[in-house]
């Protein structure tokens, strides 16, 4: 794990619920303090997002300088949930859905 997924992990973990679960720990918390620490505290951007089902949506956040990435499944509801921290990130150009 790189020192920027630990610090995020570090950071967010005081201030969430933690669920075990296959994937390991994941934190949650409102989807707005989220948001505010990987974009303002970690350089993060968002680089994707897709329905995960009627209530639920994922998104993928990347910090293109150390090619961290973040994986937040979002509620209805306002929380988000980190379930999921990688590293080497790749972009890919468009996904043809035919």
């Amino acid at each position: 794990m790189t020192r920027a997924m630990l610090t995020i992990a570090l950071t967010l973990a005081p201030l969430t619920a933690t669920a075990g679960g296959p994937l390991g720990d994941v934190f949650c918390d409102d989807r707005a303090r989220i948001v505010e620490k990987l974009e303002g505290r970690f350089g993060a951007t968002l680089a994707g997002r897709g329905l995960r089902g009627p209530d639920a949506f994922i998104e993928f956040w990347v910090t293109q300088a150390s090619g961290d990435w973040t994986m937040v499944q979002n509620y209805t509801d306002g929380r988000a949930c980190i379930v999921a921290m990688g590293e080497n990130w790749e972009s890919f150009g468009p996904v043809d859905p035919a």
